[in-house]
């Protein structure tokens, strides 16, 4: 997997990933992925892959003063955001490869959007079976096929004209686990043989299409390819194709639904 294709982002990178593809694409999900795997008060908590944070700050709000949550990440740019925005969570870096945990040492491990980035993510799962407490939950959410993403699949498709398919799999890697039965087999792989998948719509909303680019450009790994002149390439052009996304007052929205695959220990 290329640099390109893991999803690794620099702190700047991080920060604008926080301020506009949280509300974007990811501000829904955490009730879900929290609900599947039963998250409530007392529990310990781990968010693998945890980003900037987003579902281990709503997993802190459920598992009251008597649980705990630690958020995992590879990426230290973007747990320099979520110690900013939540101090008072355990922040650790760590690859969802190799846990720095010791066995049976959560209640629930959940994970929203990063096991398709993982290097070795049949190992990742497990892990995530190592670190679970028996009678506990694992759950994860995955994209569905870039096919289902009518707003990634055509973004996909200009990138892929203006700059070549290299930097176009950038934005196609999300989607590598769309198919359920991939999925399933990915499961086996790790021994995990009893999974429940969930499919959920979903949608993706922006402000405009400036902010569409502007997020996927400078809020994710194209950030360090892309230069000034091939962004403004990239705005002069894409609104050609991005326009049958865009609603009567600006703001663009378009389907994104996803996997909730769930892993009862």
């Amino acid at each position: 997997m290329g640099e390109h294709e893991s999803g690794q982002v620099a702190t700047s990178a991080a920060e604008i990933y926080e301020e506009f593809f949280i509300p974007a694409l990811f501000i829904d999900w955490p009730a879900h992925v929290l609900a599947a795997a039963d998250v409530g008060p007392g529990d310990d908590v781990l968010d693998i892959a945890c980003g900037t944070g987003i579902l281990a700050r709503h997993a802190v709000l459920m598992v009251g003063s008597s649980g705990s949550v630690t958020g995992v990440d590879i990426n230290e740019g973007m747990l320099a955001v979520a110690r900013k925005n939540n101090p008072h969570i355990t922040w650790q870096l760590g690859a969802a490869e190799s846990l720095p945990f010791d066995p049976k040492s959560f209640d629930r491990v959940v994970s929203q959007f990063g096991l398709m980035f993982f290097l070795d993510p049949a190992q990742a799962i497990s892990e995530m079976c190592r670190v679970i407490r028996p009678g506990g939950k694992i759950s994860v959410a995955v994209w569905t096929s870039l096919e289902d993403t009518p707003g990634y699949a055509t973004m996909a498709e200009i990138l892929k004209e203006l700059f070549g398919p290299e930097v176009a799999r950038s934005l196609e890697a999300p989607y590598s686990l769309g198919n359920t039965q991939r999925l399933r087999t990915l499961f086996h792989d790790a021994g995990v043989n009893d999974v429940t998948i969930e499919t959920i719509p979903g949608k993706a909303c922006f402000d405009s299409i400036e902010s569409w680019i502007y997020t996927d450009i400078k809020g994710w790994t194209l950030a360090e390819v892309i230069d000034d002149d091939s962004y403004e390439r990239l705005r002069k052009e894409a609104p050609k194709k991005l326009s049958q996304f865009v609603l009567a007052d600006g703001s663009v929205e378009f389907d994104a639904p996803a996997h909730i695959v769930t892993v009862a220990a």
